[in-house]
């Protein structure tokens, strides 16, 4: 009877135990976060998410450095990553099979986290000639990864203006490489579409000076009513240095996306990760300023993940579920 008391206690015991391991480990959940390349927005910020997520939704989500929107797209559909960062219009290209998705063909792998903040489209260069879009005329111009979203923006950008691709000689570059070629006078001017500031344009213009050239007045409200998925946006005078005056342009919205196929409870605990705790992320990245349900709810031609759906119902917003 000793022996077998004995038994039941160290039983006892062991089952504690191992259950405040299995508490203190979590849901013991790997997820893959696909956000950018390293000088961009995504980068800085999916690596702040990602620790949010795994302290308060238990699950450990690795930050990854990637080409970007379609990417993080497609790596979700192969299920190599879970999450992702893409922004709004090429997330609408993947669902209706149109564009950088056209030869692919539509893609419901995924569904909407959230809408996170605005990704301004940035047209920026260090050459005193260029003063205006309709400058960009035979120039050298990085204008992204090829069939990447910061491609298409620049596609609608100068088809607004007039110009094609034969009218100048694009270059298909990254973030981190269009900073580079600059400052060695390899191109006379860049798109960057990221969160304003972004990192590689600050770098340039406290190191080498550069300029922003606006997308304003007519040039402005054509895209905007033939692309209704972009919007007018200012970037604030002082937010790199020496920007001395607001810049008008146009922005879309950077949006995590999820498998389709994750539990909707885990997807519940990652939107609150994020949405509950927007004051510390703040602290720790600029952007975590823009966040905010009204935002977060904003999409409308692709549906929310169930899980998400149920976080945002709970604060009285009612979000597309079905495709």
């Amino acid at each position: 009877m000793k022996k077998t008391h004995v038994f039941r206690t160290l039983s006892l015991v062991l089952a504690v135990v191992m259950c405040t391991c299995l508490c203190a480990c979590g849901s013991g959940l790997r997820f893959m976060f696909g956000t950018g390349g390293t000088a961009g927005t995504y980068y800085a910020y999916g690596g702040v998410l990602a620790q949010y997520m795994k302290q308060y939704a238990g699950v450990r989500v690795t930050a990854v450095s990637t080409g970007g929107s379609k990417a993080n797209i497609q790596s979700i559909q192969d299920g190599d990553f879970q999450l992702g960062f893409t922004q709004s219009d090429v997330m609408s290209y993947a669902w209706s099979g149109t564009r950088a998705f056209e030869q692919d063909g539509a893609t419901h792998d995924f569904r909407v986290l959230g809408c996170l903040y605005a990704e301004t489209v940035q047209l920026i260069t260090m050459d005193p000639d260029i003063r205006s879009v309709s400058d960009l005329k035979g120039k050298s111009i990085s204008i992204g990864e090829a069939g990447s979203g910061v491609y298409f923006n620049a596609l609608d950008v100068l088809e607004g203006a007039g110009i094609t691709l034969d009218d100048i000689k694009p270059q298909y570059q990254s973030f981190e490489d269009s900073k580079e070629s600059l400052k060695d006078g390899k191109i006379d001017a860049a798109f960057i579409v990221a969160g304003a500031p972004t990192t590689a344009i600050t770098e340039l213009a406290t190191t080498n000076g550069v300029k922003l050239i606006g997308i304003d007045g007519d040039l402005r409200d054509g895209i905007i009513e033939k692309c209704p998925y972009y919007s007018a946006y200012t970037i604030p005078a002082g937010t790199y240095p020496g920007q001395d005056e607001d810049v008008e342009t146009i922005t879309v919205k950077a949006t995590v996306i999820v498998s389709a196929s994750l539990d909707d409870d885990v997807v519940y605990d990652l939107t609150a990760a994020i949405f509950d705790h927007i004051d510390d992320i703040t602290l720790e990245n600029a952007k975590g300023a823009e966040l905010n349900l009204e935002n977060a709810t904003s999409v409308t031609d692709v549906p929310y993940h169930e899980g998400a759906a149920k976080y945002y119902a709970e604060h009285g917003i009612t979000v597309r579920t079905e495709e």
